[in-house]
């Protein structure tokens, strides 16, 4: 029965060294990423919502066309 308990605790310890190390090695990474600055995530979220915009308007003005030449087709027969 020693052992066992023995062994556990290793294996408790082995799982807290795992568990403390990748801390260390997310601390370690955390330092190499280069964050943007203020501007650059400004102009970013600018150009993203620019071509949602776009897109959407895009999208509104062919299905106004298929609608407009539905009613031709529909109206027509």
């Amino acid at each position: 029965m020693a052992k066992d308990t023995t062994s556990e605790k290793k294996s408790e310890k082995k799982e807290g060294g795992k568990l403390r190390k990748w801390f260390k090695d997310l601390k370690i990474e955390f330092k190499k990423v280069v964050w943007p600055t203020k501007k650059t995530v400004v102009n970013n979220t600018s150009v993203v919502v620019g071509v949602i915009v776009a897109s959407a308007a895009l999208v509104g003005i062919i299905d106004q066309c298929f609608l407009f030449i539905l009613r031709l087709i529909y109206n027509a027969g």
